[in-house]
């Protein structure tokens, strides 16, 4: 429960911290290839989401 309340507080440095740790550990190229993968993952959750409500819609 902390951990969520923690990353509602995150500001504008933090987002600057985590991007620059990102940058150094995935580099430069690697990083559209891993936000084009979250992207996808969103996407297909919320479809399986929206599914669902169908689904018990229909019954």
């Amino acid at each position: 429960m902390n951990s969520i309340l923690f990353i509602q507080n995150i500001g504008g440095g933090g987002l600057a911290v985590i991007l620059v740790l990102a940058l150094l550990l995935f580099g430069g190229k690697k990083i559209p290839e891993l936000m084009r993968g979250l992207g996808k993952g969103v996407s297909e959750f919320k479809k399986g989401k929206d599914g669902e409500k169908e689904e018990k819609k229909d019954d």
